[in-house]
């Protein structure tokens, strides 16, 4: 009968969650130890894979900060979350952050649990959303689109969304009197990624600041209604850069 009982829970474990509270990781990625927050949901399967999100928080902060804010949603529409911290919790660079990085990180998850390849997403805020944008032109055969909230490019640009590869699909949210992020400069970074052939759609949320966590909820779930409805046509292709 202990047997019989012990063999049912073995085989309920095997069929079911992963789990579905946010836990704190350690890995050793290019010789340095790096964090991340990993959230991953329920009832995943080989036949069912999920879609991940990689998160890229704000200056000063840590991944937790966005995985946090995206568990809720998270949880019900089946989304693998890893949130990694950057080196410098003050912003992102290249080459340490991303975006070999960032590749690596997946692929390790990739051997742990059932990932749909041609579902990764990227959303990012503040310092991480004008990274996110970074790591999706560089990265634009590799994730199938991104969502950033508060964050733009520069003129210095310019030559990195024309080298894109593939128009990647990308949606901003900014805050029409964020004052760290001007709407100009946002406007300015639609119109130079539509310039060259993007699509590049932008929210602007009447009143509201660069502050994101009030209003998280309503901003992932507009990000999300996009993000889900992109996926690459075959499968992805990374590109390794050489940074100076």
């Amino acid at each position: 009968m202990k047997r019989s009982i012990l063999i049912l829970l073995m085989l309920l474990a095997g069929s079911t969650a992963f789990g579905q509270e946010v836990q704190k990781e350690i890995t050793k990625l290019g010789g340095k130890a790096r964090a991340y927050y990993l959230f991953v949901p329920d009832k995943l399967t080989k036949d069912r894979p999920a879609p991940l999100l990689l998160l890229l928080h704000g200056s000063g902060r840590n991944g937790v900060s966005l995985v946090d804010k995206w568990k809720d949603l998270a949880k019900k529409e089946g989304i693998i979350l890893v949130g990694p911290d950057a080196i410098n919790s003050q912003g992102w660079s290249s080459p340490v952050d991303g975006p070999d990085f960032f590749y690596e990180l997946i692929t390790e998850l990739q051997s742990k649990y059932p990932i749909d390849a041609r579902r990764l997403y990227i959303f990012g805020h503040s310092a991480g959303a004008s990274f996110a944008l970074y790591m999706a032109l560089y990265e634009s055969e590799y994730f199938a689109a991104t969502a950033i909230h508060a964050g733009g490019l520069t003129n210095r640009d310019q030559a990195l969304v024309e080298w894109a590869k593939r128009k990647i699909p990308i949606h901003i949210a900014v805050g029409t009197v964020d004052r760290l992020v001007p709407l100009a400069n946002v406007r300015a970074t639609r119109d130079m990624l539509n310039s060259n052939g993007f699509n590049a759609q932008l929210v602007e949320m009447e009143g509201h600041d660069h502050w994101y966590y009030d209003k998280a909820p309503k901003i992932n779930a507009a990000a999300w209604a996009f993000l889900k409805e992109q996926k690459l046509a075959d499968d992805p292709r990374y590109v390794k850069h050489t940074f100076r």
